[in-house]
């Protein structure tokens, strides 16, 4: 086989990659919001096991997250009958789920601090629920700090969905080394100079989407978000 006869087997492991890549984005979106308000609002006990979850995220290595999804979740859906719907693909999506989301808050938590006090503190006077104080004022100008990060998070969880291959997920790189075995290691510098083209093109196309929505929220940076402010009347 020569190596433009492996580029299409390559490809057709790829809707599994961006499968696994997508789950996680979405997953670890929301348990990083989740975590995130449980962290900034500090309510008791919840807001600890919040802080040790991201903890966990942050200082465990990715292929050691894999592994214990993989081998951990069967002990808990063995006793609810569902041992024969967990493999490996759903190993990998709940592993990275919960790195990219412990990761996220990381981000998350840093731009909500950043909106000026004052911010807070008029939005709280004005009587505003948390939810209305976070969608109509702290929110835009929080995502607007998160962005930059944002983008580097999902960055990093496109190198490590690279990872799953170790648990047993048959995404673009495990197919690359099936192929380079059935053929006796033959290409080996074209097959990975293929699979660092397309993960290069993964990684540039979410640049250009995080920079097209940072571009949009440059409206709300520090010297021209919406500023809530106090009427008096003599």
């Amino acid at each position: 086989m020569n190596l433009s006869s492996m580029i299409p087997e390559l490809l057709s492991a790829l809707p599994l990659t961006l499968g696994i890549m997508f789950v996680a984005m979405i997953a670890g979106f929301f348990l990083a919001l989740i975590a995130t308000v449980f962290r900034v609002r500090r309510i008791p006990v919840i807001s600890q096991l919040a802080d040790l979850y991201v903890s966990y995220a942050r200082s465990v290595p990715v292929v050691l997250q894999l592994f214990v999804a993989f081998y951990g979740m069967p002990l808990i859906t063995d006793n609810f009958g569902f041992s024969d719907f967990f493999t490996a693909n759903v190993a990998a999506m709940i592993g990275l789920s919960l790195y990219h989301g412990g990761y996220l808050s990381e981000v998350m938590r840093p731009a909500y601090l950043a909106v000026e006090r004052g911010q807070h503190d008029a939005t709280d006077s004005l009587g505003y629920s948390f939810r209305q104080k976070m969608l109509r004022v702290i929110g835009p100008q929080a995502v607007h700090f998160a962005l930059p990060g944002y983008g580097n998070a999902i960055i990093y969880l496109i190198h490590n969905v690279a990872l799953v291959m170790y648990i047993g997920a048959a995404d673009v790189m495990a197919t690359a080394h099936l192929i380079m075995e059935r053929d006796y290691n033959q290409y080996q510098f074209g097959t990975y100079l293929v699979l660092a083209v397309l993960y290069s093109l993964l990684c540039g196309v979410a640049w250009l989407v995080i920079r097209f929505f940072e571009q949009r929220h440059a409206k709300y940076s520090s010297k021209s978000a919406p500023r809530v402010k106090f009427t008096t009347s003599v």
